[in-house]
């Protein structure tokens, strides 16, 4: 593990973005930057699509280490090239930001939701993606689950499946963020937010001394209520996804949460659109960044 990036994780100032939308989030992100889809034809133009798009983000001048930590990639784009360069490699090279990328297949089908939770598929790619991963300078892998209902058993299985792959992960020398999304429309959000803390908290006691994990979650509806999960000694960083609110509204959020980071991924590029020139879309681009780092490092 690169030891200089494991630091600008451990205590680096700035937030991660996250632009590893996969082929199910991929067609909503390009209508959202403007981009019907009636402008492509195939999985195959619409993946070149949404990567000028992140090429072009990447690229942006305002885009940089400086409050920028990291970036989580979807697959492809690790495997693709950024101004000629693999994109990890300008990640790092370029713009002194950590490389990660998200490795899950997906979730459960949404007809599949048992005790509350939607568990993710099978990761039968993992073993390949991982090596491809370490070979490309990656430094650590994101994968999502998703928690509807406030139900202990689900919520107990998410983590344990979350935790049984951390360990497949961290054995190659990378870093997972485990992500077990609370939904912002939970019938009970906040006892779903506290059922996860106490399971997160209690799979964290039995991780060997010498290891550590990242924790991706949903802002939380009572302030602070991640602090014993950012004191573990066994929690690099916690940072937080966006979940479905506004940039204003997660900012916000954020902001009344001490040493949690933003993870965010649509309120990153809220209000980017393919139909700007590259100035105004640098322009945008920073103050969504300015936003979101002032509410990181408050």
């Amino acid at each position: 593990m690169n030891e200089e990036q494991r630091n600008a994780m451990a205590s680096g100032r700035g937030f991660i973005a996250a632009l590893d939308q996969s082929g199910g989030s991929t067609p909503k992100a390009l209508k959202l930057y403007g981009i019907g889809e009636d402008a492509y034809d195939g999985d195959e133009q619409m993946f070149d699509l949404i990567h000028q798009m992140r090429s072009r983000l990447i690229a942006s001048p305002s885009f940089s280490g400086d409050k920028v930590i990291a970036t989580i990639l979807f697959e492809q784009t690790m495997d693709r090239t950024i101004n000629g360069e693999d994109s990890a490699a300008y990640l790092w090279k370029q713009k002194h930001i950590v490389p990660f990328v998200k490795v899950d297949q997906g979730l459960s089908e949404a007809d599949n939701v048992i005790d509350g939770v939607q568990l993710m598929k099978p990761m039968t790619k993992l073993d390949s993606l991982l090596e491809r991963a370490v070979g490309k300078g990656i430094f650590g892998t994101k994968m999502r689950s998703f928690i509807h209902e406030p139900n202990e058993k689900g919520i107990d299985a998410v983590v344990e499946q979350q935790f049984e792959y951390a360990d497949k992960i961290a054995a190659r020398g990378l870093m997972p963020i485990i992500e077990p999304e609370v939904s912002i429309h939970s019938p009970d959000k906040p006892k779903a937010d506290d059922l996860l803390v106490a399971a997160l908290h209690t799979r964290l006691d039995t991780l060997p001394d010498d290891r550590q994990v990242m924790l991706k979650l949903t802002l939380p509806d009572e302030d602070n209520l991640y602090a014993p999960l950012i004191a573990h000694p066994r929690v690099l960083r916690v940072v937080a996804l966006s979940g479905g609110y506004s940039l204003a509204e997660s900012c916000q959020v954020l902001s009344r949460n001490h040493d949690l980071i933003a993870s965010f991924s649509r309120a990153l590029t809220e209000g980017l659109t393919a139909q700007q020139s590259d100035a105004e879309f640098d322009a945008k681009l920073a103050s969504n960044i300015e936003d979101i780092y002032v509410a990181s490092i408050t």
